[in-house]
């Protein structure tokens, strides 16, 4: 390149993908949106991102940026929004904050201001109205917007305002002109007690795969409650961690994943135990005796040791809850059924209805607030109304196992789980088009284990869409998640600040990042840990943006550490125990990855293999497993967590891994209850979708039977490994050499 060449110039020769490279304008319009322009990938590389991407991604959020015409408007347009609206649509400050809010108003006229207070005690909210005067400041701004001057005002809130959903509001002459909602967070999330005075312990759980003799063939919120009670009472754990229990799809075909659910706002009915509803007690006989004949006949189908059929399983489930629905409810049921629908409207309403269209095969011909929706629930209104009383049901039991947990003595109880988003032809895709954002799909740019990148298919939030509708839609979420819950785990929480977009048709190489408001979408996150009385456990793998970690845990969440990931600054080494972040959960293993005996034996190089998984030669990847599974043992053994001569010896070195957890600093401590049984089969296999059956893998102990809660405490590894963690003598002997 000549030297002559500009500074710009020379900069692009030095960065990949450069061709097709966003103008100035259009870069300057995609940042105003939050859509990056340019990013380092895993190999540390300064990559462009295509303008193509750039366009498409803005397009997805409704710009226009296809000619520099367009570019030129939208980014006018972008200037004069602020202008158009009298009160910003949500603001989102911590408490005790110094914050000024924008005022707009035509010139000439006065306004009224004044907020509405959150009426929850439990955050010192009295919902009392707070008179803020006559809009008035020494800083203004005027412009002429649309011919007409307005005036825009600074107004200062007031910093003793309590926690909560507040409204802002505006009168105009005596009339209420603007809301906007305030949402006032607390500073951090403090930890309970049990966790600051030691660190907790508890079993991660596959629900599906956990069952019991009396379940249909697969886990369910009885089995859930019944090991919470187990693992308290005999083991000392306080927690048990659980897949994503979001709701699905009411008729086959089952999307296995739980993290791909229809909704994310209310429960899987696959989980409910008929026998348990009340009404199966009161039940005439005929319909006891149904109900106990499907359930024999679901254990049969699901008595594969191999895998779980869902397909099969739920709609014998199903035809029980019918047939209980039907049932006669007593006035104060029929009370608490009426009340809880009430509580959740308008969400519950459409959800339900989007599950009556599903049934009915109309999901997709039907759109949301149409007559034809209206005119459907009219004429359906008692398929409706069971997809509401199957929510009211798998509450009430979901209420039921987090206080046999609780019961059974658990700090916390139940964790529940997080899935980033949701599936694109579900139930929120369908009601909350306004906020999801369309022909783009979240997923991952290629690292080390992906190097294609990962597309996930779901539709990702619209950042400007929440801000716009007061984050209403993820209040809702975060509540129904946090509902009878000790503790969540976020999947993904980098999400909270940025997501990968890719844009249909492209690949996922071929995406980009989108900014999402960090400050707001942790901050509400936070308000409603704390009303539900949560801890929240983000899990921060990957490839993290700098300085997120220390601003997640500033705001009292916790991380998430997995032994085989943390390495020293330098990488070379494996990080130790003394060096682990306080505020995490750590772990030996994830579902993601194999149990830690098939790991350290390799099996999961093999089976990558035979899929058509590596992206090295197999002598190759053994080497490196051989390596890293050498690596550890090394570790274990300078420690003093395991001997010399138990090197060879999977079940001591998976106990030295455990003993290794006890050495940490970290308030929480997660076993993969695969680990406690001996299973070597993992849940799931990145990379794969009907090539391994993902999420499917019912639990079995090492030489592959069928394992029930009622047994797990008879087995060698359950034993092993519960002895340590209940050990408070566990400690690393000093480095060695």
């Amino acid at each position: 390149m000549s030297d002559t060449a500009s500074p710009r110039a020379r900069f692009l020769a030095n960065v990949r993908g450069a061709g097709d490279t966003p103008n100035l304008e259009l870069a300057e319009l995609a940042g105003k949106y939050g859509v990056t322009t340019r990013y380092t990938d895993w190999k540390g590389n300064l990559t462009q991102v295509s303008a193509k991407t750039v366009r498409a991604v803005l397009g997805a959020l409704g710009i226009k940026a296809d000619t520099p015409e367009e570019v030129a408007a939208e980014l006018q347009e972008f200037d004069n929004r602020p202008w158009r609206r009298p009160i910003p649509p949500a603001t989102v400050i911590r408490v005790g904050a110094e914050h000024w809010v924008p005022i707009t108003l035509a010139e000439g006229t006065v306004g009224q201001l004044w907020i509405d207070l959150d009426d929850d005690p439990l955050l010192g909210g009295s919902g009392a109205r707070v008179d803020l005067g006559a809009v008035a400041s020494q800083d203004t701004v005027r412009r002429v917007i649309d011919g007409q001057p307005m005036v825009q005002y600074r107004v200062a809130l007031p910093r003793d305002l309590p926690p909560g959903w507040h409204r802002l509001g505006l009168a105009v002459a005596g009339a209420a002109a603007a809301e906007g909602a305030l949402v006032v967070s607390p500073e951090r999330l403090e930890l309970p007690e049990a966790l600051r005075t030691h660190s907790v312990w508890g079993p991660m759980v596959q629900l599906y795969a956990a069952r019991s003799r009396s379940s249909w063939g697969t886990g369910d919120f009885a089995d859930l409650g019944a090991l919470g009670y187990q693992m308290a009472q005999s083991n000392g754990a306080d927690f048990v961690l659980i897949n994503p229990i979001h709701a699905g799809e009411p008729v086959p075909p089952y999307t296995p994943s739980p993290y791909l659910p229809a909704t994310r706002d209310f429960t899987n009915p696959f989980y409910i135990r008929p026998e348990d509803i009340e009404e199966y007690a009161t039940a005439p006989a005929e319909v006891i005796s149904q109900v106990d004949a499907l359930a024999a006949q679901a254990r049969q189908a699901n008595s594969n040791p191999g895998s779980l059929d869902r397909d099969q399983l739920w709609p014998l489930k199903r035809t029980a809850l019918e047939a209980l629905y039907a049932v006669p409810r007593s006035p104060g049921r029929q009370a608490d059924l009426d009340q809880f629908r009430a509580e959740r409207q308008p969400g519950i309403g459409d959800f339900a209805l989007w599950s009556a269209l599903k049934d009915s095969g109309l999901d997709r011909t039907v759109e949301f607030g149409s007559p034809e929706a209206a005119g459907f629930a009219a004429t359906h209104a008692t398929l409706v109304e069971f997809h509401v009383w199957l929510q009211w049901i798998a509450d009430q039991q979901v209420d039921a196992a987090q206080a046999r947990c609780k019961a059974g003595g658990m700090a916390l109880g139940i964790v529940k789980d997080l899935a980033v988003g949701v599936h694109p032809e579900g139930a929120d895709a369908w009601s909350r088009q306004a906020v999801l954002a369309t022909s783009v799909q979240v997923g991952a740019p290629p690292d080390y284990f992906n190097q294609m990148g990962q597309g996930w298919s779901e539709p990702p939030w619209r950042p400007d869409a929440l801000e716009a509708t007061g984050y209403a839609a993820y209040r809702s979420m975060l509540r129904a998640v946090l509902a009878h819950a000790g503790a969540l785990r976020v999947d993904h929480i980098l999400g909270l600040t940025r997501l990968w977009w890719i844009p249909e048709g492209q690949g996922p190489a071929d995406g980009t990042y989108v900014a999402y408001d960090r400050e707001a979408m942790v901050s509400i996150l936070v308000l409603e840990a704390r009303r539900a009385g949560a801890v929240v456990v983000g899990e921060d793998l990957g490839v993290v943006p700098p300085g997120l970690r220390e601003y997640l845990g500033s705001r009292g969440l916790l991380g998430n550490s997995i032994v085989w990931f943390e390495k020293t600054p330098d990488g070379s080494g494996l990080l130790d125990p003394e060096r682990y972040r306080y505020l995490a959960m750590t772990t030996v293993t994830t579902h993601d990855l194999p149990p830690t005996s098939a790991y350290l034996a390799g099996e999961h190089i093999a089976q990558r293999d035979r899929l058509g998984l590596l992206d090295t030669p197999l002598d190759k990847a053994r080497e490196l497993a051989a390596a890293e599974r050498n690596q550890m043992v090394d570790m274990l053994v300078r420690r003093g967590f395991l001997t010399g001569d138990k090197r060879g010896d999977e079940l001591e070195i998976v106990k030295a891994l455990h003993r290794f957890l006890l050495a940490t600093p970290s308030v929480m401590l997660g076993v993969s209850l695969a680990d406690l049984v001996g299973e070597r089969r993992t849940q799931n296999l990145p990379g794969t979708d009907r090539e391994y059956p993902n999420w499917s893998v019912p639990l079995a102990d090492a030489t592959g039977r069928s394992v029930y809660i009622e047994d797990i405490e008879a087995l060698p590894a359950f034993k092993a490994i519960t002895e340590v963690m209940q050990s408070s003598a566990a400690s690393p002997a000093s480095p060695g050499d």
